[in-house]
């Protein structure tokens, strides 16, 4: 029996493995598919909110602490699994933004990076983005990794570490509750027992724990996403080489040239199926910004399921009512973004040892007296909400 049972293969749950393995523990990962292959494998990279400026502190305490760690946490992946995330500070352009005067007295406040910046600014780093405007924001310090890569990079390092055995293809049916503490899970292969039991199943975990009689308001969000492929410019330059943003949507570079574009918001419960009405949406928003994305093959379409909870604040700690138990889950969409703050405040907690962030905001339960209902996701802060594919999303 291991010290520790983490359900969830996503880079949350990847990540805690490997920070408590590494500090010395036995650690068990349950995976109901293959780790890497939900909403971690499904995201855009980017590693910062869209508009940090929107989102309340607790949200903005853990985006920061994680925006210290990434480019170690980078460097160490490739040295440990000779596997480049990709990770690269190449910065942001904001267009269209309408709330700038809060976007720079937010910056001014946190000490980051933020300035406004003219047309020739923009056209000077992105020669082909739409013609007509007249400047925008610009945030030098945002960086993006390559998720999926990401994702190969820390199984990788799991595979390596020989006190963490990795469980895939593995549905967890029900928490094993004996004496009112969490022991394990039962599983379609049979029990596996832990001394101590980590909830980081996304936007399952709600439902796992309702079973229990446990309310965490952590539903599925689907975002849809494409893929363009993108020919060679003139001058070696690649078609676009920083992220942009627009009206809540935005474009992401890859190494390779290729162009993402993301992404809807819909509320349609555990449905990954891709549509054609966002496929048009997706594809009329990244021509809005990049006109030669016209002409430029549409490479791949899919869905993935953020896990939502009120406020975008994820839930971190211990479980009330079952010993044992802790979770780690709600971060919508920004669990990249906050993937090593948060995993590494989590960790802090189970081995008992002072974390950097004040817990409190994040404990599971503190909304117990508040209604379930997701039907303030982005917490009035107007993060890039689709209007277009809605289907009830805040």
């Amino acid at each position: 029996m291991n010290d520790f049972l983490i359900i969830g293969g996503g880079v949350i749950g990847m990540l805690s493995a490997c920070q408590l393995a590494e500090a010395g523990h036995g650690v068990t990962l349950v995976e109901r598919g293959r780790c890497g292959r939900e909403a971690s494998w499904a995201g855009g990279g980017i590693v910062s909110p869209l508009y940090p400026w929107r989102y309340s502190e607790p949200v903005s305490q853990l985006a920061h602490a994680a925006a210290r760690h990434y480019a170690e946490l980078a460097e160490s992946l490739l040295e440990s699994t000779g596997i480049d995330i990709e990770y690269r500070q190449k910065g942001l352009l904001y267009l269209r933004v309408d709330d700038a005067e809060r976007a720079s007295a937010w910056a001014q406040r946190q000490g980051w990076p933020l300035e406004r910046v003219d047309a020739s600014f923009l056209y000077a780093r992105e020669p082909w983005l739409c013609e007509g405007l007249d400047g925008g924001l610009w945030m030098p310090s945002l960086g993006s990794v390559r998720n999926p890569r990401l994702c190969r990079a820390l199984r990788a390092r799991l595979e390596a570490l020989a006190n963490v055995e990795v469980v895939e293809e593995t549905a967890v049916q029900r928490l094993v509750i004996e004496g009112g503490r969490a022991c394990g899970v039962e599983t379609a292969r049979g029990r596996i027992d832990a001394g101590r039991v980590v909830l980081c199943g996304g936007a399952w975990s709600g439902a796992l724990l309702a079973e229990h009689d446990v309310a965490l308001p952590v539903r599925p969000v689907k975002g849809q996403m494409m893929l363009f492929t993108t020919p060679p410019m003139p001058g070696g330059r690649q078609l676009l080489e920083r992220v942009v943003l627009a009206d809540g949507r935005y474009l992401i570079p890859r190494g390779d040239g290729r162009v993402l574009v993301g992404s809807t918001l819909e509320q349609v419960d555990f449905d990954k199926r891709t549509t054609e009405e966002a496929r048009e949406s997706l594809r009329q928003s990244a021509v809005a910004m990049l006109p030669a994305l016209a002409d430029c093959e549409i490479e791949h379409h899919w869905a993935g399921l953020r896990p939502g909870a009120p406020d975008g604040i994820p839930f971190i700690g211990a479980v009330p009512g079952l010993e044992g138990l802790y979770v780690n889950a709600g971060h919508y969409r920004n669990g990249l973004v906050l993937a090593p703050a948060a995993t590494r405040l989590l960790v802090d907690l189970l081995l008992e040892r002072e974390p950097a962030i004040d817990p409190a905001p994040y404990r599971p339960g503190r909304r117990r007296a508040r209604s379930a209902a997701l039907g303030g996701l982005d917490g009035g802060q107007r993060d890039g909400v689709d209007d277009v594919v809605d289907q009830g999303s805040a």
